[in-house]
């Protein structure tokens, strides 16, 4: 079995930044109201980045069936934060866009995510920062090359 080591150094660094990465999302998600899970915070994040989209858009973005996100989305719409409509040239087509209520908790996810990334890369002398962000702008770049990672994902 492989280890991480093995993997190389640089794998290793990235694999290590996920935990610290994936550490402030679940600690910013702690900024939507507690009957909102995890998985739909998600997927409000994603909505409020695509706008108003088929249903079938969000499952793709989001990399998951439309089962999925029909039943993240019952609840996020029960709860006031989503709203469902119909496409005007296929009534067949149903959309999803985040209502005020699901922009507001967005907004306070963000503004706690942003202050979290902020505060870690003040831990940085300036010159690592900016290589910081260089490296983070690369990294995105390149995943947009890779169909499981691209632009829909983020």
């Amino acid at each position: 079995m492989q280890t991480l080591e093995d993997a190389g150094p640089d794998v290793a660094a990235l694999d290590n930044l996920t935990v610290v990465l994936v550490g402030i999302a679940w600690e910013c998600a702690h900024a939507a109201p507690p009957e909102v899970s995890f998985p739909q915070t998600r997927l409000l994040l994603i909505l409020d980045r695509l706008g108003r989209v088929p249903s079938s858009q969000l499952a793709a973005a989001m990399g998951v069936n439309a089962s999925s996100v029909t039943r993240l989305a019952d609840r996020l719409e029960a709860l006031g934060h989503v709203a469902r409509g119909r496409s005007p040239g296929n009534r067949s087509v149903v959309t999803l866009e985040v209502t005020e209520t699901g922009h507001e908790i967005v907004a306070r996810m963000l503004e706690r995510r942003q202050a979290a990334l902020g505060a870690l890369l003040d831990k940085l002398p300036p010159a690592q920062r900016k290589a910081a962000g260089e490296a983070a702008r690369q990294l995105v770049h390149a995943a947009a090359t890779i169909p499981a990672l691209g632009p829909a994902a983020l």
